[in-house]
């Protein structure tokens, strides 16, 4: 099935901070559905209703603005190529969606750190490196690290509300709406993530 045509955000004058997402989740599953079926139309639509939350996650992970917008526009082609595999039984639409964004994204970052190690074993074989860069380079690596291994503990329900509230930049009643929970319950659940991050990474 051939890909259809992705425009940046810039494209149509989204904002670099993400905005409300428009729709409802049966509207975004049916367009899926379309989507799935080649309809080019449904695809346009989508992309409409989700830019901006896409943009929005793919740029707090990245902070970069050229490298967020290609991001974003894999993920549209990603979508679009395997839009028959979401399973409205296994979350929302924008729950699924934000996933893949957020994979995309922490691709980026593991992609850009493996050139800067390359780079680093290249530059210490030609020359004296500053221990001191060195050092610091290291460090924040090793707090990615431990970041994502933290992330590893959380329960899933606690992994889900965390990453939509902190990573695609939702409110308590849009996470709720979006996972179909009561507010106090996802209260609760990014609560108990957050304490168990700080634990885990022995902040106090």
């Amino acid at each position: 099935m051939d890909t259809p045509n992705v425009r940046g955000p810039e494209a149509l004058g989204l904002p670099e901070a993400p905005g409300l997402i428009a729709g409802s989740n049966a509207q975004l599953t049916e367009l899926l559905r379309l989507m799935a079926d080649g309809d080019r139309a449904a695809f346009s639509e989508f992309y409409r209703l989700t830019a901006r939350r896409v943009f929005g996650m793919a740029k707090r992970v990245l902070i970069d603005t050229g490298l967020s917008e290609d991001t974003a526009q894999e993920v549209f082609i990603q979508v679009w190529q395997n839009a028959g595999k979401f399973d409205p039984n296994a979350g929302s639409p924008l729950a699924w969606l934000m996933t893949i964004t957020h994979r995309r994204a922490i691709d980026r970052v593991r992609s850009a750190q493996s050139a800067t190690e390359r780079e680093a074993k290249y530059g210490a074989a030609s020359q004296n490196l500053d221990h001191d860069s060195v050092e610091e380079e290291a460090s924040g690596r090793l707090e990615a690290e431990a970041v994502t291994r933290c992330l590893g503990t959380l329960t899933e329900t606690q992994l889900e509300s965390v990453r939509l509230a902190y990573y695609g930049g939702l409110t308590y009643r849009e996470v709720a709406e979006q996972l179909g929970a009561a507010i106090p319950t996802i209260k609760s659940r990014i609560r108990d993530g957050l304490l168990r991050l700080k634990t885990c990474l022995g902040v106090s």
